[in-house]
């Protein structure tokens, strides 16, 4: 039932390649007609079970690789969508890594080099909390960051222009498709949350004591950014999202929503690929038959 409904309807939430993309279109409250917390939390629990069933086979198979990034404003919901809809699968088959501002070593290096070292292998299926993205997008509200990474000919921030994101766009574009190209399935989600209710969740931070890590003063000034960072997150989306690595936004004001959505989306695009456990390998060629009678006979032996 739930995935007949999103294999019909979930591209409503791609931007769409080419066309002017504008986040005023995308309400972040959003919920499917028809659609409730009760069953919607139950599709999710049902469809993260389906994830961690078919992960097995994926990681068996060893022939594809799936990279999901997760980009966001504070508080939308990243830790908590990653933690629910892979709350099931094997740890040896999934990794997670989350990018904390660039070291001093990564600075020196070209703004993708961090993020290759951290792509998935074959079999294995990777999670990025924020990613390569920041640099097109947090960069952009704060172009003092760029300084930092002493690029040739950039002095000062009156040096990077227009043509130096269109750039940077081209070349987060070809290293996804040499990503795509080699066997990775790449899913881009922004989790799009509304003003009000990202004050919220800050405020319910500032009211419980085991929240309060979470929170600090620069939130409060990065929040009074908020209408520059939609505009980079506009500019990004728009420029990066391809066929082959599209990006989905998705309503993250209600949570129960955008977790069964991720997860829905997820298990479609895994469902698309031809999975299969490999066969018996065995050096002589013994069918499984011959093999269990060999190990029958072994243990009434022993």
């Amino acid at each position: 039932m739930g995935i007949q409904f999103l294999m019909t309807d979930y591209t409503k939430y791609i931007a769409r390649p080419g066309q002017p993309f504008d986040l005023k279109n995308h309400d972040a409250n959003r919920v499917e007609p028809g659609m409730h917390k009760p069953n919607g939390k139950s599709l999710m629990k049902s469809y993260r079970k389906e994830i961690a069933s078919l992960q097995d086979m994926f990681f068996a198979c060893d022939r594809y690789s799936l990279l999901l990034i997760f980009q966001a404003l504070d508080a939308a919901g990243k830790d908590s969508t990653i933690k629910h809809v892979f709350r099931k699968v094997k740890p040896q088959g999934v990794g997670y890594q989350g990018f904390l501002p660039p070291s001093r070593e990564e600075k020196r290096h070209d703004f993708l080099w961090r993020v290759h070292r951290h792509v998935p292998g074959r079999g294995m299926i990777q999670v990025f909390n924020r990613s390569h993205y920041e640099e097109v997008t947090t960069t952009r509200v704060h172009p003092e960051y760029i300084l930092e990474q002493q690029y040739p000919g950039i002095e000062s921030t009156d040096d990077i222009g227009e043509e130096f994101w269109e750039e940077r766009f081209r070349q987060i574009n070809d290293f996804e498709r040499l990503l795509v190209q080699n066997g990775t399935v790449i899913m881009k989600f922004f989790l799009n949350v509304s003003e009000a209710k990202q004050r919220r969740r800050f405020s319910k931070r500032l009211r419980r004591e085991d929240k309060h890590w979470k929170f600090s003063e620069k939130d409060l000034s990065e929040m009074e950014l908020r209408e520059e960072y939609l505009v980079a997150y506009e500019r990004a989306i728009g420029r990066t999202t391809t066929e082959y690595a599209p990006w989905y936004i998705i309503p993250a004001d209600r949570k129960w929503f955008m977790r069964y959505l991720v997860s829905a989306i997820v298990l479609d695009k895994m469902k698309e690929l031809p999975l299969e456990y490999p066969g018996l390998s065995t050096a002589g060629k013994k069918s499984p038959a011959e093999l269990k009678e060999m190990l029958e006979k072994k243990e009434s032996e022993r």
